[in-house]
């Protein structure tokens, strides 16, 4: 039995922009397609850790207060990644598109963080007769 679909050696590397970035979405429907098959879940996991540096200057940041930056780009950075990989998983099972994407989080130890991001994987076609979204 060969590897499992999407566990490749590729499978962490992020994806380059693609079509597929244009379809995706939180809803269970895409206005102007329909779905002709269903691959199942897709995911994308990420773990990340606070460098030491980071967190001394993320704490002098909250003595001025405001958005502390710091790790709001790391956050940023950290869900960007667990959706590339989300969107490889899918292009490699032949999606087109996602569906019901969502995210979550867990910290699993102090300081270090997982997020995930998953949602349905899909072929899409454009309905005839209704212009596409």
């Amino acid at each position: 039995m060969g590897p499992r679909p999407g566990s490749g050696p590729h499978r962490g590397r992020t994806a380059l922009p693609a079509k597929i970035f244009q379809m995706t979405t939180t809803a269970f429907i895409i206005d102007g397609y329909r779905i002709i098959k269903s691959f199942g879940i897709v995911r994308g996991i990420t773990v990340r850790s606070r460098p030491v540096f980071g967190t001394i200057g993320a704490s002098l940041q909250t003595i001025v207060g405001g958005n502390i930056t710091l790790f709001s780009e790391l956050c940023e950075q950290t869900r960007s990644e667990a959706f590339e990989m989300m969107v490889n998983h899918a292009v490699e099972r032949g999606a087109n598109a996602v569906i019901g994407v969502r995210y979550d989080a867990t910290e699993i130890m102090q300081g270090v963080t997982e997020v995930l991001c998953y949602g349905t994987a899909v072929v899409v076609e454009p309905v005839e007769g209704k212009p596409a979204v």
